[in-house]
Order: C-alpha cells, then structure tokens, then sequence
C-alpha cells in the first residue's frame, strides 16, 4: 500500500541520517579530530534518541491495531490528523485495514442473517451439535416446533425428554436416511430424519434434518387402500352378483315343479334350506361389499363455515336418547364460543357419530361414564376439535392398526368407521390421531 511505503521511507530516511552521522564519526575518530568527534556526538544521540522514539511509538500504534483485530473491535478510529507526522500514514493504513474488515464482516453477518431467516421459515426441522462435548450449536424453529421443545443446551439433555429419538440421531451415520417417530403433546407422528458431519475451527460437528412425512404417508396410505378396496369390490359383486340371481331362478323354479317331489318332502326341504342358504349369503357378501365402497365414493367436499358450538349442540341432541338410555354423561368444553370451522358438516358430523358410538362403547363397563366434547384453537392457529372418553383405553399393537380397513377390536364391527373418518380428514387437509392409555381412557384429535 502507497500508505505504507511512505512509513518505510521515513525509517529508511532516520536509517541514512544515522549511517551518515556515525560514518563522520568515524571519521573523526580516525583522524583523530577529537574536538569535532565532541560535536558529532549529540547529533548521533539525537539520531538514536529520535529513532528509538518513532519506534516505540509506532510499536504501540500496532499494538492497538493488533488488539482491535484480536477482539474484532472494528469499529475504532486511529485519528490521522491528531497524530505525530511520521505515523499518520501508518494511522491511516489501520483504519483502511480496519473499514475493509468491518465490510467483511457486515456482509458475512447479513449471509447469516439471510440464511437464518430462510431455515426457520421452511418446514424442515434442523439440530447441529459438536460431536464430541455434544453442545448444541444451533436448531431452528421448526425443530422446537416439531418436538415442542423451547431450548436445548447439549444433545444429552433430549435423552430425558425422547430416549428413542435421542438414541436415533447419535446412532444416524453422515449421509444415512431414515423413519423415526417423534412425539409431541402425546401425538406420535413419522418424520424423515437425514443426517451429514462438517468441520470448522478443529471442531466436528454433526447436524441432522427432519421432515413431517406423516400427512404424504397418510395420503400414500389412503390411495393404496382405495386402489384395493376398487378392485375388491369390483371382483367381489362382479362375482356374487349372477351367484345370487341365479340363487333365486333356482328357488322359483324349484317351487313351481314342487308337485313333482310331493313324495319326497325331506328333500324338498334341503334344495329349499341350500338354496335359500345361497341367496342369504350371497345377499349378505354384496351388503358387505357395497359398505366397503363407501370409503371410495368420498371424493369431494361441500365446505361451509360453521360454529362449533352448533356443531355440538346438534351432536348433544342427536345423541342424548342414547346417553340417557345407558346412563352416559356428555361433556362439552369450548375455549372459543365464536370457534368457527370450513368443513363438511355432513361428512364432519359423520365423523363425531362415529367418534361418539365408539366412545359409548368404550365406557359401557365404567362405573361413571364420561364422554367429552372439547373444541379449541392450536398455538399454530389450526382447529382441534378432541373427542374423549373414560374407558378402558387401547394398547400401542391396537392404535397402530385401528385406522386400517377391516381392523376391529369389536366381535361386530365391520371395521369400517375409523378408517372412513381417517379418509374424511385426509379430504378436509387435516388429520386425525389418538391418544389412549390403558385403564384411564382414549381420545381422538381431528386438527384441521
């Protein structure tokens, strides 16, 4: 820099005065003029004297700039003009130095700041952590969303929180793919959890993404049940239904050449208790078959807002004969009574009746039943409408599999009910789950 050759010109100047001074007297000295030796000395100390002061001066100039890059003290001015002559220029290279740094580091700040704001806003939830103390070195919103989780200080501490997850990320290698559940306000959900490893400052540092896939397996899930319930039901009535016609072409015709078998009444009686056996089932395999079909004729909705007060009180009315007649007790709790929700009211009430002759079926042996009808508003803003009851609760083999066709725990059920409310919810962008534990009771959150 032009700003520091002329620092260096300067010391080469007191370099040459110095050299010429002591070169005279040395000259004197060997010529033994000693009277003007006596002359030459002060201006040799004033030389030494004002070399070893620039000097000093200019190591303390450096060692302030030193320590304003130390601590990235940026911000500090050297004043030029308040300066000894020969440092303004080595003054005025520190600052340059300093504003070239201070415009370094503002657009390495508004990068982050850019960055930042970009993680938290997307739906992937990130956790980085220093290898080896395990120290938490950053996690977005989306995380703590996700697990409902407001501040970690190392990794360890979410072993208290979720042991399974926090055996999951320190067991996930750089680069592996993988399931995981999470758990949030008791509500299991699947996540896609991808895993790398990055060094910076001597320090390893692992850090791991995860990914809601629960409503994509929802959806997959739903349209694979609905590509078999198709081809079923149309293999099954495709195949039934001449059975059944043919069934009763043979009781008519058998009945009218009854005369024929007049002597023979035994064996009227079994072509009739065979064939009538025929009919009935193959009528009963087609009511079978046509109730399936119902989960794949739901296809649209007719939304419209409506108050889930009303929303209730037409559950309470339709649904009171029954609660009273088995002395069942129905509550209704809302945070909001101005709640209001875009749904289907048919399908959504289709739902609830499904939720609620559940309910009652699962508090049949209480001494004091109890089913609640609760509505409120999620801290992300979405409508929870949570249907719950006091029975005998499920275990963990039974809630994995309660939402999949033709799974029931009842000796009658057709297991259709849930599966069809699941289905709805998927229609209506939403979702449904369950909380249950055994021996204290169950409840199923419709989220909106």
């Amino acid at each position: 820099m032009p700003l520091f050759k002329r620092y260096q010109e300067r010391i080469l100047i007191r370099v040459l005065f110095m050299f010429l001074a002591l070169s005279v007297s040395s000259f004197f000295l060997v010529k033994g003029w000693y009277s003007q030796l006596m002359l030459m000395l002060p201006v040799v100390i004033v030389l030494l004297v004002d070399f070893y002061n620039f000097h000093r001066k200019a190591q303390q100039e450096v060692e302030q700039f030193v320590e304003s890059i130390h601590y990235r003290d940026f911000s500090r001015y050297f004043d030029v003009k308040e300066a000894p002559l020969e440092l303004q220029s080595l003054r005025q290279g520190f600052n340059e130095i300093n504003t070239t740094f201070k415009t370094v580091s503002r657009e390495k700040e508004t990068q982050f700041q850019y960055l930042q704001k970009i993680l938290e806003l997307i739906n992937t939830g990130i956790l980085s952590y220093e290898h080896r103390s395990g120290e938490i070195g950053w996690m977005n919103e989306s995380f703590k969303n996700m697990l409902g989780v407001p501040y970690l200080k190392t990794i360890n501490s979410l072993e208290r929180r979720d042991a399974n997850l926090y055996k999951e990320i320190l067991n996930i290698r750089p680069g592996e793919n993988k399931i995981v559940s999470l758990t949030k306000d008791k509500n299991v959900y699947k996540a896609l959890m991808a895993a790398t490893a990055f060094q910076t400052e001597g320090k390893v540092y692992k850090l791991v993404a995860f990914q809601d896939v629960n409503e994509a397996l929802d959806e997959t899930e739903a349209k694979a049940w609905q590509r078999l319930l198709s081809v079923m039901t149309h293999e099954i009535m495709n195949s039934v239904a001449p059975i059944s016609s043919l069934a009763e072409t043979m009781l008519n015709r058998l009945q009218e050449s009854a005369r024929l078998l007049v002597g023979q009444p035994g064996a009227l009686e079994d072509l009739e208790l065979g064939i009538g056996t025929i009919r009935k089932r193959s009528e009963g395999l087609l009511k079978f078959a046509e109730t399936y079909r119902n989960l794949n004729k739901i296809t649209t909705l007719s939304l419209k807002k409506i108050y889930a007060r009303d929303l209730f009180e037409a559950m309470h009315v339709l649904m009171e004969p029954t609660l009273v007649q088995k002395n069942i007790e129905m509550d209704i709790l809302l945070s909001d009574t101005d709640l209001a929700i875009e749904v289907d009211t048919n399908l959504l009430e289709q739902v609830l009746i499904n939720l609620v002759v559940n309910a009652i079926d699962a508090v049949k042996e209480r001494a004091e039943p109890l089913i609640t009808l609760s509505a409120s508003t999620a801290p992300s803003g979405r409508p929870v409408i949570k249907v719950s009851d006091n029975g005998m609760g499920m275990s963990p083999e039974v809630m994995d599999n309660i939402f999949i066709p033709f799974f029931s725990t009842k000796k009658t059920g057709s297991g259709i009910g849930l599966s069809l409310c699941k289905q709805i919810m998927l229609l209506h962008k939403g979702n449904i789950q369950v909380q249950s534990v055994e021996g204290v009771g169950s409840s199923f959150i419709l989220q909106f």
